[in-house]
């Protein structure tokens, strides 16, 4: 910040991952930053500058193979390389036991199929004022994994600490404050997870998190607030305020990271291998849509 400047609103974003990983980081950042340079000018020569697309602009169409809609599948080989399994894929595949159910991978939620995303009515953005710092897929910053590459699961929105934060659609509350794992979508047993929480007092380092039902299918996630003024067992209307923009959890700058997914889906997404040993997490969770596909224009 310039000497004798006043703070404004932007001065509370999130830091670039430069700046939240250290001198390691940066150099880490600049080497891959090379790398990638180099790998394009070699690619150009190919196939030509018009074909080289950024990761922040892949096309939600790309990601289909692994949020599935209804008329499509994931692919369970994606699946299978998403979360390091490939032996344990081929196994599924030759008919040796699965620690999932259903068939290479694929959680089985039962027969009935999520709503086309762009069916969703009655969504407005949680923030008066859009401006997206980071979008829904392949990302550095993502703590998913598709297709073995970390890809993050919903957009930030941000604006400055203390912000309103509203519901985006109606619907019932189901979680409202840091108790709220069991809303998320994981699949298999939270059990460990949470008595490690216990154990090491760990709570205070989550997110605060609000978790609503929109009634269509889908839940809609809100994390990273300052605090929040509704409950679990509420019901909120489009534009009832939920809250005030924060940053709890793992977040370097105030801003909402919103989330959208359909417990009825049957794709996953994978953790990161580490995450799962250190936390005790389950390896997998129910895949996100992109929010984009059900919002107004910004």
């Amino acid at each position: 910040m310039a000497r004798g400047r006043t703070p404004g609103p932007l001065d509370n974003l999130p830091r670039p991952l430069s700046e939240r990983e250290g001198r390691h980081g940066r150099r880490l950042l600049r080497r891959l930053a090379t790398l990638g340079i180099l790998g394009a000018l070699v690619i150009g020569a190919f196939v030509g500058a018009s074909t080289l697309i950024p990761a922040a602009m892949v096309p939600a169409g790309a990601v289909e193979g692994i949020v599935a809609t209804p008329g499509t599948s994931p692919s369970p080989a994606s699946i299978a390389l998403a979360s390091g399994g490939g032996d344990r894929f081929a196994r599924s595949m030759a008919g040796a036991p699965h620690p999932m159910d259903g068939e290479a991978g694929l959680l089985r939620t039962g027969d009935r199929r999520p709503q086309v995303p762009e069916s969703l009515t009655g969504y407005r953005w949680p923030l008066a004022v859009v401006r997206i710092t980071l979008p829904f897929g392949p990302s550095p910053w993502g703590s998913r994994l598709v297709e073995g590459g970390s890809f993050h699961d919903g957009i930030d929105i941000a604006t400055f600490c203390g912000d309103r934060v509203v519901a985006a659609h109606d619907g019932t509350v189901l979680a409202a404050g840091r108790h709220y794992d069991a809303y998320m979508g994981w699949v298999g047993d939270l059990t460990p997870y949470l008595a490690r929480l216990d154990a090491k007092h760990l709570w205070d380092t989550l997110p605060i998190v609000v978790v609503v039902d929109d009634g269509n299918g889908y839940r809609s996630i809100y994390a990273h607030f300052e605090r929040v003024v509704v409950h679990p067992g509420e019901f909120v209307t489009a534009g009832t305020l939920l809250g005030y923009e924060g940053r709890t959890g793992r977040a370097t700058g105030c801003h909402v990271h919103y989330g959208l997914f359909s417990p009825q889906e049957t794709a996953v997404f994978a953790m990161e291998p580490a995450v799962i040993k250190r936390m005790k997490i389950p390896r997998y969770q129910i895949a996100r849509i992109d929010p984009m596909r059900v919002m107004p224009p910004p």
